[in-house]
């Protein structure tokens, strides 16, 4: 008889509910962990609409990250063992009791830090690391602009660029509440785009060596215009549409980089490098609570139709997460 699980399931215009469905079987290079904690990421919404199907081979169960336990091990893995507390990134299928995970993608929980605490990590930092770090060659004195300071992924990279040594760290932020939080990460600028014009702020502050934009639209030509001469633009989202009309020939005079990625379909072995330079560079800061998790609420398993509806609502500060302990 096939093993079952618990999982939360998506079905057309009805509320998410809490289903039996068939466990996973960790393959040669997987580790099954029992999960702890989830975290809640936008990509879930778009994909329960349709719009963001997992990569070929990955759960159809939402969930992009988690916490928990180590329970069984696949033949070809040796780096974790049964019992051991990880979290991971994910390809899809934390909304559930367990998740087949490569061993690529699983780092260890500090001792500092709950497993609920944990959840709250992987995405953000990969994303941050992959993104700023990596596609946008981020270096020590160089000054950043990142848009939504205090969702999941802003708020960690304001650490995280702070912790790298950036100079000037402009975000944007939509309530005096959320600007006053972004100060507490860390950045020396919150601005509150709904009374203020962060292109000219930023510009007349020298401009952004790099910026980390989840917002898109009309921002793009703004991001443009707040850019310092070889300034590098990453896009990871376009919460206000993907399609735009440019003026160019500031990018082409300021010899700007404009670019996008997304994480979730990349191959496991470079998830594994991304994870691997997160655990060298910046998990012993997480260990020393330099870096922290920031977590706004938490919701029951059960509960997981209204931590979406707050989620998509938009009004927290850091991570939602599902306690599935």
């Amino acid at each position: 008889m096939t093993d079952m699980m618990k999982a939360i399931v998506a079905e057309d215009g009805q509320p998410l509910k809490v289903a039996d469905v068939e466990r996973p079987t960790p393959g040669d290079h997987e580790v099954l962990v029992k999960v702890a904690a989830a975290g809640l990421n936008r990509a879930d919404l778009v994909q329960r609409a349709g719009k963001y199907p997992p990569p070929p081979g990955a759960s159809d169960i939402m969930g992009l990250e988690c916490s928990g336990t180590v329970e069984s091990v696949g033949a070809k893995v040796t780096k974790w063992k049964e019992g051991d507390k990880v979290c991971a990134l994910l390809a899809g299928g934390g909304y559930a009791e367990f998740a087949a995970i490569d061993e690529g993608s699983l780092l260890p929980v500090p001792a500092n830090l709950s497993l609920l605490e944990a959840a709250a990590l992987p995405e953000a930092m990969m994303t941050v690391y992959a993104n700023i770090f990596m596609r946008c060659a981020f270096k020590a004195g160089e000054s950043i602009l990142i848009h939504g300071g205090t969702s999941g992924i802003g708020s960690m990279a304001i650490q995280m660029v702070k912790a790298a040594g950036a100079s000037d760290i402009w975000t944007t932020a939509g309530t005096d509440e959320k600007c006053e939080a972004a100060r507490g990460f860390g950045a020396t600028r919150a601005i509150n785009y709904k009374t203020e014009a962060f292109e000219a702020i930023v510009s007349d502050g020298g401009g952004a060596d790099v910026t980390l934009d989840m917002v898109g639209g009309d921002y793009v030509q703004k991001n443009i215009s707040a850019a310092k001469v070889n300034g590098r633009i990453c896009n990871i989202a376009y919460l206000n549409g993907p399609k735009v009309e440019l003026n160019l020939m500031p990018l082409m005079l300021k010899r700007l980089i404009l670019t996008g990625t997304t994480l979730r379909a990349r191959p496991v072995s470079e998830k594994s490098d991304i994870r691997a330079a997160i655990e060298e560079k910046f998990w012993p800061l997480v260990g020393s609570g330099d870096i922290k998790p920031v977590i706004d609420e938490t919701y029951g398993f059960d509960q997981a139709e209204a931590a979406q509806a707050a989620l998509s609502k938009g009004g927290h500060i850091g991570k939602l997460l599902l306690d599935l302990s």
